[in-house]
């Protein structure tokens, strides 16, 4: 396994390292507009700018990838995200910042693109598997140890913006002296919606609800827990034991729809998130229980999305899975744009405990569309199934490195 990651040790590096350095803005940025009075729906429609802008760049900027190469583009993109990261210190506007992070969406769809794309270029049938399996650790682990930055704000308010534009600065080293030949990266046209939803409609609907529950969560996590009395550092581990649960409980469960109808596993993660967002619907308080819910909601909520590509993919060809993961990650992505506006309304009417009412709401729905469509349909019979893979929420391209997907 080492001797295939060897040659893409730079492109990993690059990851953890923009990760670590942005996957804490979301929090970051909703803390600063609720400290300054800013309402639950202007916060969430800076979260919703956001899914906004990487849906259009996971879109969009192919074709300027194809133009101008890997390393220029990718040194592009950061250098912009660098640069928006900065102006957030320089000037506090909900419409300023609103703009702002739709251009990190934008910028951060084309560092995804670019570092997808080499690293299925760099990876054979044999070595796929392990390459993917290191790119989700380094992504979830850059996201997870980054919340911690949220802590530099006790000693000057500026200086999360600054060391996560350093950060981000930083991360275009190892790519830019990288030794890797840049791929011809080809335009990945992704399954239509309404054809997914012909093939299977509980992976539809069940990668867009999730798309709903994580982007609301995302942009409004870290408010809740500062409404219910959460300092900073509180708060930085609240969000690190959301996505360290969802990386601890992500496979198990993956594995476990190996062996059964996998139908059953994507409704009881549903039926668990809806439980676990009762119980913190119904908490007024801070502690360890809080923490603990949120690492178990992280689990069941961040093995959705795979499971619903695994549950796709049981109906389709395997030329046809390339494009309908793709086309699960633009489902996944339109949810994620609604749901924190919708998300910042249930707050607004019912207060902190809105944002999990309204998650629970959507993952309760869920449930039931599930136990339709399982007393619809009849099951996959468990020696057609493929075997569980994880894959990422990024952008359609991400599809390419999922080493059953391209076994043809």
């Amino acid at each position: 396994m080492l001797s295939s990651l060897l040659p893409v040790r730079s492109l990993l590096l690059a990851i953890f390292m923009m990760m670590a350095g942005s996957g804490f803005l979301a929090t970051l940025i909703s803390i600063r507009l609720e400290r300054a009075g800013t309402g639950a729906v202007m916060i969430g429609l800076v979260g919703t700018a956001y899914f906004a802008g990487l849906t259009v760049g996971s879109l969009r900027v192919t074709p300027l990838i194809a133009r101008v190469g890997h390393i220029r583009a990718f040194a592009a993109f950061l250098s912009i995200f660098s640069a928006s990261t900065l102006a957030y210190a320089v000037y506090r506007n909900v419409g300023l910042w609103t703009v702002l992070r739709f251009i990190d969406g934008f910028t951060v769809a084309g560092v995804f693109i670019c570092l997808e794309s080499w690293l299925n270029e760099q990876s054979s049938q044999k070595s796929r598997g392990a390459i993917l399996a290191s790119y989700m650790i380094a992504l979830y682990s850059g996201q997870a140890l980054g919340q911690f930055l949220l802590n530099l704000s006790d000693s000057k308010p500026s200086m999360p913006f600054i060391v996560a534009a350093m950060l981000l600065s930083l991360a275009l080293v190892p790519v830019v002296l990288t030794r890797i030949a840049q791929p011809i990266i080809d335009n990945l046209q992704p399954l239509a919606i309404r054809r997914l939803y012909e093939i299977s409609p509980l992976g539809v609907v069940g990668a867009s609800v999730t798309g709903m529950m994580l982007g609301a969560f995302y942009a409004l996590g870290a408010v809740y827990v500062r409404r219910l009395g959460m300092d900073l550092s509180a708060t930085a581990f609240f969000m690190s034991m959301v996505i360290l649960g969802g990386v601890a409980l992500q496979w198990p469960l993956g594995k476990l729809s190996d062996h059964l109808d996998r139908r059953r596993v994507i409704i009881g993660c549903f039926a668990a998130a809806s439980l676990i967002c009762a119980v913190m619907t119904a908490t007024s308080w801070p502690g360890i229980h809080l923490l603990l819910l949120g690492a178990l909601f992280g689990g069941v909520c961040f093995a959705l999305y795979p499971l619903c590509v695994a549950h796709t993919n049981d109906h389709l060809e395997t030329q046809e899975r390339v494009g309908a993961s793709g086309g699960l990650v633009l489902a996944y992505s339109i949810g994620a744009v609604a749901g924190p506006l919708i998300g910042a309304a249930a707050m607004t009417l019912w207060g902190a405990a809105g944002l999990f009412l309204f998650i629970g709401a959507c993952a309760f729905a869920a449930t039931g569309f599930g136990l339709w469509r399982q007393w619809k349909g009849s099951a996959v019979p468990s020696e057609l199934q493929q075997s569980f893979q994880g894959l990422p929420r990024t952008t359609p391209m991400a599809a390419t490195m999922d080493p059953q997907a391209t076994d043809a």
